[in-house]
């Protein structure tokens, strides 16, 4: 009696084992169905959000910078299959900042390895502003390629003289976006290049360190590449060219390597969102890099790109309302790698 007993129950929890499974695997597949993913989504997203401005400021460090309307928001969705979906103010422009070092670190990895630009400064994260001069003074390395400094670094050692090294961060915008007319602000790369005495600094340092041989010329790169003007929908192709083994969204393959897109994809995800990077890895938990202009790229691995653009920083540097509309559909698509 015991084992038949037993038999029943051994039945009953295989079924009820197997009921749990399937509709586990039911839900997960409605979650993340992102067949569904339409423009109209987006714009409910961002209506839901598009109030966040009013909590934050825009970048003014930078003069021109500052005359930017904080009201200004768009939100852009590049499918699986590079289908590009738009809301918002589309066709707003704002320059890269920030967001420009992933496309500066693929090109000086491309043409050294990334054992000798990692020899140069570190991988590991910060909990200090990506102003800061961090560990400088002390071990003489930047701690990343996605601070400053280990930017500033980073594309001192793209080769080439003059601003040859930038016309390649340049054009490799363009033909990642397929958008031939993009080009950089001239009006914002003065601005930058007058007051950026703290840039300057890290530049010297690094130089008296024996990391940078050059001079100011490399860091005029670094200031135009940081000027380069471009759009959310850009911003989505890049985060899809990062996520799909730096395949581009028509599906060009002229740069596909997979162990590049993990190398920057890792670096976003350590790094990429300054000193929120951490608490940004619990709560969307994709690969992600921001800029001061207000943009945020997004790679989900092996699936989608996204690209935000909201101005109105939070004390971090990061776009209020484009980190909320992120992860809304993160949420909404069960987007997280984790």
């Amino acid at each position: 009696m015991m084992k038949k007993n037993n038999m029943v129950w051994s039945a009953k929890g295989i079924f009820i084992a197997g009921f749990l499974f399937l509709n586990t695997a039911v839900n997960a597949q409605k979650t993340a169905d992102l067949s569904t993913i339409s423009e109209k989504t987006l714009h409910t997203i961002l209506e839901k959000n598009r109030a966040y401005y009013k909590q934050g400021k825009v970048a003014d460090y930078i003069p021109e910078l500052g005359k930017v309307n904080a009201e200004s928001i768009a939100f852009s969705v590049v499918d699986k299959n590079g289908k590009v979906f738009n809301t918002g103010d589309v066709s707003k422009k704002f320059t890269m900042q920030s967001i420009s070092k992933i496309i500066a670190l693929m090109i000086a990895v491309n043409e050294r390895g990334e054992a000798d630009i990692f020899d140069k400064m570190g991988y590991y994260g910060s909990d200090k502003p990506f102003n800061h001069f961090a560990n400088l003074e002390t071990m003489g390395k930047p701690l990343n390629p996605m601070m400053n400094a280990g930017a500033i670094l980073t594309t001192s050692l793209i080769s080439g003289e003059g601003e040859k090294p930038f016309l390649k961060i340049l054009d490799m915008v363009r033909y990642i976006t397929k958008n031939p007319t993009i080009e950089y602000s001239k009006s914002v790369y003065e601005s930058e290049k007058s007051t950026g005495h703290r840039n300057r600094g890290m530049f010297y340092l690094m130089k008296n360190n024996g990391l940078i041989s050059g001079n100011e010329d490399q860091l005029d790169n670094y200031f135009r590449q940081c000027s380069i003007e471009l759009t959310a929908e850009d911003l989505a192709k890049i985060g899809y060219f990062f996520a799909n083994q730096c395949v581009r969204f028509d599906g060009d393959t002229t740069y596909k390597n997979a162990e590049m897109a993990r190398l920057i994809e890792s670096q976003m995800l350590t790094a990429g969102m300054y000193e929120f990077s951490g608490e940004y890895s619990r709560t969307v938990g994709l690969p992600s890099k921001s800029g001061v202009g207000g943009g945020i790229v997004v790679s989900v691995p092996g699936k989608i790109g996204i690209g935000v653009f909201s101005p109105s920083l939070d004390r971090h540097g990061n776009s209020l309302a484009g980190y909320h509309m992120i992860l809304d559909l993160v949420k909404q698509y069960d987007l997280s790698i984790f």
